[in-house]
């Protein structure tokens, strides 16, 4: 049996396996291609496509496919063959450089938010060079950037790229005031943990809004949750361990550092964490992740569930955005220095990031915004709405320092006590972990902890991307003009504390009386629903920025906001129907018969004994009808005000009628519906309860 490390990349064209099947030549121009971004000679296209032809088809491949990320926050393939007619009747195996640079797929069917009209269906996908291609199944995936005819980029992957090359540049024109002249690049890593729920998948196909909107829109609280915090790193099922094996497998084949597994907090949540990676690559990763994990799931009996809130009164399921930046030689430029000088450069860093985050709350806000994530952040299981950043004490100490131009007498490294002395003894850290923020500092990285767990890393590491590449550009033309460097950046560091300090808090996100500070004392903003936050994406500054860094267009920014806050509407809406026809056909009958056999059994026990008191039956039959009739109604004023929305044509009109008048509707059929539950015999009820869905998987 091969070990991890023979296996591990197998199913990857990685530098490994372009080194060895590559000349010198063509490898030497590639890698100049990948490291420096020059411009790939279509010489150097036809040698790489036919090495990762031979290379593919040697592993069982038959068809090769451009793998993109649309707007849709899945991935898109079409797969073509590598096959093509020979003279003699039979096939020969081609694939050239062209079509490994450039495919065609229509572009008709993908969301574009006016990017191009409807009838206009040519799009084109071109190679991302500095993503591996793999192969799944039988297909050769080739990693692209995904465009439309008229150029406007249609996906993902894309502005993410942009925002890469316009961070590096900007941090390596610091770096060049610090010295530094051998960087020749600064590359953002993110490490995203996944969070996801498995279910059975027999339960799963009893309920119609799991099948049709990945979350119970219906559902009883059960008896016990996670309240005795029994599941979280508990010990794994051996159902989902069996699982766990499988995922690891198939995803280290695929070259995926998935490293870390454990139990999460609520009954039947799990999480997976990756070692980090270049943020394009890491994007890539995300993506397949999710796909085989789903994939995986089926062949266990399981379904994975990747809403960020698929069951009401446990923890939900979020994505943690670990994030750093480098140099290409792998210096962190978020972990301080030996040197005063390495730590005014660490600062100066760190102030980029604080200011980024301060000036940027809103685009942060909106890179992970989505109907699902809506339901769940503010919870808690995650950070609330408002952003702010934890430092922890020693960091904060330092900038007070700066701030107030006092010594900073720094902090003693309090030693461990654990009170065994065959225990090792350790230095405790002087920065602790804070779970409610949304923005924390760990160390060497920050961590993002607001993603949902469904959303593409890809958004929201764009905006944190582009932030901070524009708080290093106004820092660059401030230094670069500087008649004292040290004075004016011991200045702007100074400044940047002092009017970016109001971000900065290391206290419980979850408190009410925080949110009250953070929006009524510090101004900081509270954008609690997609429709809240989505339309601020064309605010002047954000556009002025985004555009002026040259990450988005103001035609593709314009696009994103019809086509989020589409799929904001149009996924409510989905759900909202689900409930309506749920409530009808399945909830109200079976409650309905549940009464019926209550109260034929209460005139069969009269018949029986004639002064028999049936009150228990007569008061539940009263309970029933009631609920019954609360039912009906609610379902009909929820289907009424869905037969209204037709009439909106405004999408950021039609979501705030969805925000303020669906969604409210929704919660009010949900509370009848769930007492009927509690009151109606298990045996009656049409579909799998809470307690069977979250405790179902052995």
């Amino acid at each position: 049996m091969s070990t991890v490390s023979e296996y591990f990349g197998s199913l990857v064209f990685d530098d490994r396996v372009m080194r060895a099947n590559l000349s010198a030549e063509v490898y030497g121009s590639l890698r100049k291609t990948i490291d420096e971004g020059i411009e790939l000679d279509i010489g150097v296209a036809n040698a790489v496509a036919e090495a990762m032809k031979e290379w593919a088809v040697a592993h069982g491949a038959t068809h090769f496919t451009h793998w993109f990320q649309p707007l849709t926050g899945i991935t898109a393939e079409k797969h073509d063959s590598f096959i093509s007619p020979s003279p003699d009747g039979s096939v020969i195996m081609e694939f050239s450089g062209k079509e490994l640079i450039k495919g065609e797929p229509d572009a008709s069917s993908f969301p574009s938010g006016g990017l191009r009209a409807t009838f206009e269906a040519r799009g084109y996908t071109a190679w991302d060079p500095t993503s591996y291609a793999f192969i799944k199944g039988k297909t050769l995936c080739i990693p692209t950037a995904f465009c439309s005819y008229g150029g406007p980029a249609l996906d993902k992957k894309t502005p993410l790229l942009r925002s890469m090359e316009v961070l590096s540049k900007e941090a390596l024109r610091i770096l060049r005031l610090f010295g530094n002249q051998t960087a020749k690049r600064v590359v953002s890593s993110v490490g995203p943990e996944q969070e996801y729920f498995l279910i059975t998948k027999e339960m799963y196909d009893k309920r119609q809004d799991l099948r049709f909107t990945g979350r119970t829109l219906f559902g009883a609280k059960p008896p016990k949750g996670q309240e005795m915090d029994d599941h979280y790193f508990g010990v794994i099922k051996p159902t989902v361990a069996a699982f766990m094996v499988d995922l690891n497998e198939e995803l280290w084949k695929l070259g995926i550092l998935a490293k870390t597994e454990h139990n999460e907090v609520a009954p039947a949540q799990h999480e997976l964490a990756p070692i980090y990676t270049t943020t394009n690559i890491a994007t890539d990763h995300n993506q397949l992740t999710m796909e085989i994990m789903q994939k995986t799931a089926l062949k266990h009996g399981l379904v994975c569930l990747l809403h960020e809130k698929p069951f009401a009164g446990v923890n939900g399921s979020g994505k943690h955005n670990n994030w750093s930046i480098a140099t290409d030689s792998g210096q962190n430029l978020l972990s301080p220095g030996e040197t005063p000088y390495e730590n005014a450069q660490f600062l100066l860093f760190l102030c980029a990031v604080i200011k980024a985050v301060d000036d940027y709350q809103d685009l942060l806000r909106l890179s992970v915004a989505t109907a699902g994530n809506d339901h769940r952040l503010g919870a808690n299981e995650a950070p609330p709405a408002v952003i702010s950043i934890f430092l922890g004490d020693e960091l904060n100490a330092v900038l007070e320092a700066i701030e107030t131009d006092l010594p900073y007498e720094g902090t003693q490294k309090t030693q461990m006590k654990l009170g065994v002395d065959v225990l090792p003894k350790f230095n405790r850290d002087t920065t602790d972990r804070n779970r409610t923020s949304p923005f924390a500092f760990t160390g060497n990285k920050f961590e993002f902890r607001m993603l949902g767990s469904s959303n593409s890393i890809a958004c929201a590491n764009i905006m944190l991307n582009a932030a901070v590449a524009e708080s290093l550009r106004i820092y660059a033309d401030r230094l670069e003009k500087a008649e004292d460097f040290e004075t004016t950046l011991h200045e702007m560091i100074k400044k940047t504390i002092k009017d970016h300090k109001r971000i900065i808090f290391n206290g419980n996100g979850y408190d009410e009386a925080w949110i009250k500070e953070a929006t009524e004392q510090r101004g900081l903003l509270n954008y609690r629903t997609t429709a809240d936050c989505m339309p601020h994406l064309l605010d002047e500054k954000n556009v002025t920025m985004l555009t002026g860094l040259g990450v988005f267009t103001e035609d593709e920014l314009r696009s994103r906001v019809d086509i989020m806050l589409d799929n904001y509407v149009k996924s409510v809406i989905i759900e909202a129907n689900t409930m309506v026809d749920m409530a009808r056909t399945q909830i109200a009958p079976a409650i309905e018969k549940y009464a019926m056999d209550v109260a034929t059994a209460a005139v069969a026990k009269k018949a029986i004994v004639a002064d028999l008191a049936c009150g228990y039956e007569a008061n539940l039959v009263k309970k029933l009808s009631q609920l019954i009739d609360e039912i009906t109604e609610k379902t009909d004023d929820l289907e009424a005000a869905l037969l209204k929305l037709p009439d909106t044509e405004d999408i950021m009109e039609e979501s705030c009628v969805i925000r303020d008048v669906i969604l409210p509707k929704m919660s009010e059929l949900r509370v009848p519906c769930d007492e009927a539950e509690i009151h109606t015999a298990k045996s009656y009820w049409p579909f799998p309860a809470y307690e069977e869905l979250l405790f179902g998987v052995s």
